[in-house]
């Protein structure tokens, strides 16, 4: 058997020489053939929290976008919680590559993604937000990134100089200060930790997700930090951004993401010191 690897999607195929170029099967062998095993390359979580509105259209186009990949893939939607008919909703999409994940209640988006993860198959991970705003042909350029990178990790970025997006600048000073406290407090040359468009390799997120705490906010901080302290390669793409300012950025929740931040940053400073951060 001859092993050929693929290091673009991380995943291995085998290719089998036969014995004669015109052999037959002998008329006594009734042994059925082998299943197809050849494993999924690509496993895309989505997190859903009350999209009961968009789901359908949202994972219509995703589906689309997977389609003009031409490869193996799987669709793994996780109802976070939802009582608004969300999961009814996916439920419906006439897809034999997508499953939908419910639990009760709602355990928030760090939490959904998590457990997406844990349930994925394929050698490479995409997370992708459940909402319209991000475009699911963005995908396929951060695959492209990986491929030519070499690199274990693609995170979408708002800032990257290939971005399309506009938005206030005021989210944008926002922005700016949460990059700088990154980079100061974790060491991690991210500009955008948090854009709902991420694309691992397996090795990654099976060595960091389990070290991961976070459920909300910081649970893409944490893994990305991870992630860097493990000496994985991560990078930035670029992304298609249709802004719809749906997420809350008030004074309470700049607090929250304070708090969450310095919450981090004490666990990962004892962690280091007790040698149990990456353990």
């Amino acid at each position: 058997m001859e092993e050929v690897r693929d290091r673009d999607l991380g995943t291995t195929r085998f290719a089998r020489r036969e014995a004669e170029s015109h052999g037959t099967r002998d008329a006594d062998d009734m042994t059925p053939p082998a299943p197809d095993t050849k494993p999924i390359q690509l496993s895309v979580v989505v997190p859903a929290f009350k999209e009961a509105d968009t789901i359908q259209e949202a994972l219509n186009r995703l589906i689309v976008a997977l389609d003009d990949l031409s490869l193996d893939y799987e669709v793994i939607v996780v109802s976070d919680g939802n009582t608004d008919g969300t999961e009814e909703r996916a439920s419906e999409v006439g897809s034999h590559r997508v499953r939908i994940e419910h639990y009760e209640p709602n355990r928030g988006k760090g939490f959904a993604l998590k457990h997406g993860a844990s349930l994925a198959t394929g050698e490479v991970v995409v997370f992708i937000d459940a909402d319209l705003d991000i475009h699911p042909d963005g995908i396929a350029t951060l695959l492209a990134l990986l491929r030519s990178s070499g690199s274990d990790a693609v995170v979408a970025s708002k800032v990257h100089p290939s971005s399309n997006v506009a938005y206030p600048l005021f989210r944008r000073m926002q922005s700016s200060v949460l990059r700088l406290l990154v980079r100061v407090l974790f060491d991690l040359d991210i500009s955008d930790t948090q854009t709902g468009l991420k694309v691992f390799r397996r090795p990654v997120l099976d060595a960091c997700l389990p070290l991961v705490n976070s459920t909300g906010f910081a649970f893409d901080l944490e893994l990305l930090v991870h992630a860097n302290d493990a000496g994985f390669t991560v990078i930035e793409g670029p992304l298609d951004l249709d802004f719809r300012f749906s997420s809350t950025t008030g004074g309470a929740a700049v607090v929250a993401v304070l708090r969450d931040l310095l919450s981090l940053r004490r666990r990962r400073a004892s962690g280091r010191r007790s040698g149990t951060w990456l353990a």
